[in-house]
């Protein structure tokens, strides 16, 4: 943080009911240019403000406006692993021909550079080899799955997501998986979602553009609709930084020199080039990782993480060894009850579990280390609904969380899309900002807090030295009245549940989950 107060406009963004208006209006009042990056960008979500439905109902009528407007855009998608991800590559690249189509439909075609982008990194062929058959029973599962929806043909595929057919041969009007050559396999994402205006604003968090992500403050909506996430928007040199690294970040993949900003904070990797034994890429920048450990070891009265997810043992470890340094800090940790694929699908598998082993060994850490000084929540609705699933939490639906905020002291605030976890903290690629005054700490925590705890909170909630407290009676209350009853959206998380769905993958690297 610096010492003083610089003048830039930081304007936090709860939720896609405030984001994607605000994105919106970006896009409409751009002049010249748009640079942008995000691991989804869906052309037929819904327009959300006013203004831009003058233009049309989505964001393909968006897209044709902006165009003929002049402006420039040059975006990049999200690319898939098509051998676990088939579904989402074949979603990448039907997204990418609809905002083709959107430049061809609009008066300045030319205007328009977007592609979808895969991480060069690749598995080795001798992990490779050792997944051979597993992956091809995995292509077979994933063609199943995927030509069984309505909208899907065989034709479809092959013509829409170009790698399916190096995977697969059409027999007939069925495709089956190809035997040999054992798939090559991804082991890393493109995970960052920002975007930058006229090199001046940038428009950044953990926050995706699709309707699956739409969700408003209330969290109304059925429990495996909802999304909790946030968004900035800053402006500055950061904005410069942003743009320079979406045009530049080829470099550092490739095994070039990577571009180094001075206030972007990022995680990236490269492909090895002798990759042979390897499951992971090469970590070349950690500059996301780097700032929460700064932030730690400064931390004297609160740390507030709002997370998807808490599985960085190495992280956990430096929480625990400032806890036991400075015996005042206190940490406030919202976590959702059950990560999205456990919580509202049957198909996870030993990934999802593997997950659940390391997440809760991180919170044995941090209690070992606070003891009663770390209050963990989860957010659910004010209404019952039971089930025996993890979609319900306290008699409750669960509020899926998938922002990542973390907020130290009154001095440092970070907001980012990486998750608190190996693999956002070292493989794939993310991108975030930190703030730079007291007044930007100050207005992220109380936009946070605000959200999860009601109209009805009184000052302790939010006072350094009381908050995590606070915080423990209100949830231990709210669990024990009906969820009509309740103040705000926060109960205790359990982390039982975790360790009875958790499995250990031996020889894993804890970056996969």
């Amino acid at each position: 943080m610096t010492t003083t107060e610089e003048q830039r406009d930081f304007e936090v963004l709860i939720t896609a009911a405030e984001a994607y208006p605000r994105l919106e209006q970006e896009f409409l009042s751009a002049r010249s240019e748009i640079v942008a990056g995000f691991r989804l960008f869906d052309p037929w979500t819904t327009l959300r403000s006013k203004e831009a439905q003058a233009q049309g109902t989505d964001w393909f009528d968006l897209i044709v406006h902006t165009l003929n407007r002049g402006v420039k855009i040059q975006l990049v998608i999200t690319d898939f692993d098509p051998v676990v991800r088939m579904d989402m590559h074949y979603y990448a690249w039907r997204c990418l021909r609809g905002l083709i189509a959107a430049g061809e439909a609009s008066t300045h075609p030319q205007n328009l550079n977007v592609r979808v982008a895969m991480h060069p990194a690749r598995l080795g062929m001798l992990p490779r080899t050792a997944l051979w058959w597993r992956s091809v029973k995995e292509i077979k599962a994933q063609i199943d799955r995927i030509t069984g929806q309505d909208d899907v043909t065989v034709q479809s595929l092959l013509e829409t997501a170009p790698d399916i057919r190096k995977l697969t041969k059409k027999e007939g009007d069925t495709l089956k998986a190809r035997i040999f050559p054992p798939p090559a396999l991804v082991p890393v994402t493109h995970h960052q979602k920002l975007a930058v205006f006229d090199s001046a604003r940038l428009y950044i968090g953990g926050l995706d553009l699709n309707d699956r992500r739409y969700d408003t403050p209330k969290h109304q909506r059925d429990s495996e609709e909802t999304w909790h996430d946030v968004q900035v928007l800053v402006t500055g040199d950061v904005a410069v930084e942003a743009r320079t690294h979406l045009l530049q970040m080829d470099d550092g993949f490739n095994g070039r020199t990577p571009y180094r900003p001075k206030k972007l904070l990022r995680t990236m990797s490269a492909k090895r080039r002798f990759a042979l034994p390897y499951m992971s890429p090469r970590p070349i920048i950690s500059e996301i990782a780097d700032a929460h450990r700064t932030a730690i070891a400064q931390s004297e009265d609160l740390i507030y993480f709002e997370t998807q997810f808490l599985r960085d043992e190495d992280l956990a470890r430096a929480l625990a060894a400032r806890a036991t340094e400075q015996q005042a800090l206190t940490m406030i940790i919202m976590l959702p009850a059950a990560p999205e694929d456990i919580a509202f699908t049957d198909t996870w598998g030993p990934d999802a579990a593997f997950g659940e082993h390391l997440q809760a060994k991180c919170i044995d850490i941090i209690h070992d280390a606070f003891a009663e000084r770390v209050f963990i929540g989860s957010p659910v609705q004010p209404r019952t609904h039971v089930t025996d699933g993890r979609d319900t939490h306290f008699n409750a639906p669960i509020i899926y969380l998938h922002a990542k905020v973390s907020i130290f002291d009154d001095h440092t605030g970070i907001l980012s899309s990486a998750n608190l976890n190996g693999r956002s903290l070292n493989w794939d690629t993310e991108a975030g900002v930190q703030t730079e005054t007291a007044t930007e700490v100050a207005q992220l925590r109380q936009r946070c807090f605000d959200h999860w705890l009601g109209d009805a909170a009184a000052p302790e909630f939010y006072d350094l030295k009381q908050a995590y407290e606070a915080w423990a009676v209100l949830a231990a209350r709210n669990a024990q009245k009906a969820p009509e009853d309740r103040q705000g959206f926060v109960v205790p998380y359990r982390v039982g549940p975790g360790k009875e769905d958790a499995q250990f993958l031996p020889g894993v690297p804890v970056e996969m989950a």
